[in-house]
């Protein structure tokens, strides 16, 4: 798929999004290989419950090689804008906590779908409930999309 078959042409990405917590999403690139391994692998089995028949991840026996060569795919579908994936970091990017995934659609009368999660240790606390606020309110804002579908999130209508 091509950008202009998806986004418009014209269109940029946004290269930073601040949350209210201080936290921020930026799109995630290879290099963040060694917060993404402690942040997956810490969460592996709650992320196989909700990603793992789709997309047959996070295999429990995932290496940093095999972390760093699925960053680096997404580092560059983001750059041909065919998918995006944005990691949530601390302030200081010393933390990986969370992604989320903007792709093409798969269902009909859609345009995009979408998910996020954090670690496991934010699961219901203030930094979540920031984040499923923000995703919403910045897909309406900031993307040219008008029926995204949001999916693995039980705040937005579909089961975890």
């Amino acid at each position: 798929m091509t950008a202009t078959a998806w986004l418009p042409e014209e269109w940029g990405h946004p290269l930073r999004v601040p949350l209210t917590t201080g936290h921020h999403l930026r799109p995630i690139r290879a290099t963040d290989v060694d917060l993404d391994m402690q942040a997956v692998m810490g969460s592996q089995e709650r992320l196989w419950s909700l990603y793992g028949e789709a997309w047959g991840w996070p295999p429990a026996t995932m290496t940093a090689e095999q972390d760093r060569e699925d960053l680096a795919r997404h580092e560059a579908e983001t750059e041909r804008h065919e998918s995006f994936n944005y990691a949530l970091f601390d302030r200081g990017e010393t933390e990986l906590l969370g992604c989320v995934y903007i792709d093409p659609p798969i269902h009909d009368g859609t345009d995009a779908e979408i998910s996020w999660w954090v670690v496991d240790w934010l699961v219901g606390g203030p930094i979540e409930t920031a984040l499923d606020e923000l995703v919403p309110r910045w897909i309406a804002t900031d993307w040219p999309l008008t029926n995204p579908h949001y999916k693995h999130r039980p705040t937005q209508g579909d089961p975890a």
